[in-house]
């Protein structure tokens, strides 16, 4: 039997569809070189994909959403809290709101972030 969950009504969405190759790429304020693509969104949900260079770095900062990142590709020292660990492609991290996190690239590679609720600020009039 399928759980009841209770959602808020959705009020802001993406496409049904959303193609890679419409979309573009979003250099971030991060230091070096950040890129993101937000893919799909509802006010409950978004999944964005984030490319980095080696060296580059996502500055530590909080949010009040939960955020899982998968690692697609590359190597990242990740710090979340007060613990710092090397992650690399299939690996999988877990933040929960208002932890501090951030990380440093170590070999290019790309991220997959997924929050929730959605990260309104991600997305552009």
């Amino acid at each position: 039997m399928e759980e009841n969950v209770n959602l808020l009504p959705i009020t802001v969405k993406s496409e049904a569809f959303v193609f890679d190759n419409d979309l573009d790429w979003e250099r971030t304020p991060d230091p070096g070189e950040v890129y993101r693509k937000v893919m799909a969104y509802n006010d409950n949900l978004m999944v964005v994909k984030v490319k980095f260079k080696a060296g580059s770095c996502g500055n530590m900062h909080s949010h009040p959403h939960c955020q899982i990142t998968y690692v697609v590709s590359g190597a990242f020292e990740f710090t979340i809290g007060d613990e710092t660990r090397v992650v690399r492609a299939g690996d999988m991290l877990m933040k929960v709101p208002n932890v501090v996190h951030g990380c440093k690239c170590l070999e290019d590679g790309m991220l997959i972030d997924t929050f929730t609720p959605m990260r309104k600020t991600f997305i552009k009039k």
